[in-house]
């Protein structure tokens, strides 16, 4: 699967300005024979808790819309983030579109960011999302969720790749490396990680950070085109390097459930 990371620099609650963007990339990725293109966290806004502002209501939601007739258009599979209205708070979601601008999957974020009062504006979501595209099964998960293994382990049950897309800042983007590569080694597998640039509305600054790391922890290599990271993925290499040398068939899930 032929696919691009995209460091969006993300400006402020401006959903016109980042969605022109957003196309420019979709364009270019389109020309280059690229079939998934993935964008940061809540794409259009950055991360803002301004949920007044930046929410809306799914089953009319114009970002929605606007990406569904991108990937029609442009014969390209989307994932986003969204902020969509849910009761008096909202939820941060990932959107995720094929080529022919149909919904495969929704996921909302499970772990909300307390430390940054996420979790007083945003719901928590309770359900994992698979999709399966272009002969890979695709786990989503959004930014703070990386620090939880236990929901990676879910999805390595059945997925080849698990996405994370982030608002995460430079001062902890050691942790983001860090756990990005963990994750990979401990459920063998692609784990994609894309993640924003520029500094935003709370005055955090962002370094370009997206990354694939691959079943080995090792990250995958890409070629560099116009501010976008492009890849090759192909999920025959993680049941070749699991063949050899599979830890996960040793996993003691029950006990671990007795134990946490």
């Amino acid at each position: 699967m032929k696919l691009a990371t995209v460091s969006l620099n993300q400006i402020w609650e401006n959903k016109k300005a980042n969605l022109k963007f957003c196309e420019d990339y979709i364009v270019r990725a389109s020309q280059s024979g690229v079939e998934l293109i993935i964008f940061p966290e809540m794409t259009l806004t950055g991360f803002s808790i301004n949920i007044n502002e930046t929410s809306e209501i799914e089953e009319n939601s114009e970002t929605i819309v606007k990406f569904k007739d991108l990937a029609k258009q442009y014969k390209i599979a989307i994932l986003f983030g969204v902020v969509i209205k849910n009761n008096d708070k909202a939820l941060n979601k990932s959107i995720f579109i094929d080529n022919n601008g149909n919904i495969l999957g929704k996921y909302s974020k499970i772990h909300p960011f307390s430390f940054s009062g996420e979790d007083k504006y945003f719901n928590a979501g309770d359900k994992l999302s698979i999709i399966e595209y272009q002969n890979h099964k695709i786990g989503l998960t959004i930014c703070y969720d990386l620090r939880f293994p236990e929901l990676y382990s879910a999805y390595a049950k059945e997925c080849d790749v698990i996405v994370n897309i982030a608002n995460w800042p430079k001062k902890r983007i050691n942790h983001w490396n860090i756990l990005l590569k963990a994750r990979a080694i401990e459920n063998q597998l692609f784990i994609i990680g894309v993640n924003r640039i520029g500094i935003d509305g709370n005055n955090l600054e962002y370094q370009e950070s997206s990354n694939i790391f691959d079943t080995n922890g090792k990250v995958v290599e890409f070629q560099e085109k116009e501010s976008m990271k492009i890849y090759e993925i192909d999920k025959s290499y993680t049941k070749e390097f699991k063949d050899k040398f599979n830890t996960t068939n040793d996993r003691k899930i029950e006990f671990y459930k007795g134990i946490l």
